[in-house]
């Protein structure tokens, strides 16, 4: 699995090549800035790419804006954000394009190179995977958002969902049955208007409203 990493912490960007080798991922490049990073994902195609949010030369959100553009360019390229920071107006605008294949993951967070490796092959296969302290930090909603009509119950369903958990898992957190979290994702479903038609789509569907503060997205 080729990967591209943008971050400009040299130590940093050392040491995740070192991880990543190890895992069997080929880092491809390592670049330091948004212009370097868009012309190494030109170069190499590759199956996902790492990038920090803020990079020379203002130390901003020169990383999630090249993000943004890489994905115009190459729809559906699977990115995962691995930052100090939730940068919210464009980490909405990155999860809003309904394409999958994001993750949004804090440093300091992330305590085992297990679940680092395996959000990143979740992300690659296009799933979606978010940190909760981002989640929460993205969740400042008006009132006439449908998201305010779920239940506390349904909320936590729809948190782990956007942490990219299945059925199972959700059921093991919430120590409740598989059942119980089918009804949950149903009412879920209803309540954002989203169609029965394609479950797995609603999925993705569900876990962007929830993120992007958009409503029921493709409604």
């Amino acid at each position: 699995m080729r990967v591209v990493i943008a971050e400009d912490n040299v130590l940093l960007a050392g040491g995740l090549e070192l991880l990543l080798t190890a895992k069997g991922f080929h880092v491809a490049a390592i670049v330091q800035d948004a212009p370097g990073f868009l012309a190494a994902v030109a170069e190499h195609r590759p199956d996902v790419a790492i990038v920090d949010v803020r990079l020379p030369p203002t130390f901003r959100d020169e990383g999630i804006h090249a993000a943004i553009r890489a994905r115009r360019r190459q729809p559906g390229l699977p990115v995962l954000v691995l930052s100090q920071y939730v940068e919210r107006q464009y980490a909405g605008e990155l999860l809003s394009d309904g394409r999958g294949g994001i993750g949004y993951l804090l440093k300091d967070r992330v305590s085992r190179v297990s679940e680092f490796t395996d959000a990143l092959r979740r992300v690659a296969a296009g799933g979606t995977v978010m940190d909760p302290d981002v989640i929460g930090q993205l969740l400042t909603r008006p009132a006439h958002d449908p998201i305010a009509a779920l239940t506390p119950r349904e909320r936590e369903v729809l948190a782990l969902m956007a942490e990219g958990r299945d059925n199972t898992t959700i059921a093991a957190r919430l120590v409740i049955t598989d059942n119980a979290v089918h009804k949950h994702i149903g009412n879920i479903f209803t309540k954002l208007g989203l169609s029965p038609a394609d479950s797995g789509h609603r999925r993705v569907l569900a876990v962007l409203s929830y993120l992007s503060g958009r409503g029921a997205v493709g409604r």
